[in-house]
């Protein structure tokens, strides 16, 4: 798992709206999901979710299967949010390749769901990037103070 956490903010912040991840990834499956977490953190160390998604490859128009290492743009979808953060609170994202029992696990083999036995199911191996031909990032809709 992935853990990106923000500075402390300096002034209360709203989020209301959907929120996604632009994330650019690669693979050594043929078929594998990302899921994404966004959580606020207080100034206490209390983490609490605000909202998350998954992106399965296969579901996100990406070829099937998918060539190894090959870097892809998926989005992940983290439906919407709204919350009101104060100062001294931060933002923290989760990026993985699972959240069981959340999500249903994507045993990574490409063949159809439910078709796999227990032996078929694979480790996949994942790459993500954050450069700049491959700008993964985080899409908050901010409200302005005051709106």
């Amino acid at each position: 798992m992935l853990v990106y956490t923000s500075a402390p903010l300096t002034e209360p912040m709203e989020i209301t709206g959907p929120v996604k991840v632009e994330l650019w990834a690669a693979t050594d499956a043929p078929d594998t999901d990302f899921t994404a977490i966004l959580i606020v953190v207080h100034p206490d160390g209390t983490a609490l979710n605000l909202c998350e998604g998954v992106a399965r490859a296969r579901h996100s128009g990406l070829p099937t299967p998918l060539v190894p290492g090959a870097a892809y743009p998926l989005v992940i979808d983290l439906v919407a949010t709204s919350t009101v953060l104060g100062a001294g609170h931060r933002l923290a994202l989760h990026v993985s390749s699972s959240s069981f029992p959340e999500w249903e696990p994507n045993p990574n083999t490409g063949a159809p769901i439910g078709t796999d036995a227990a032996a078929d199911l694979r480790v996949a191996h994942q790459t993500v990037f954050h450069d700049a031909r491959h700008p993964s990032r985080l899409v908050l809709p901010v409200i302005p103070a005051g709106a």
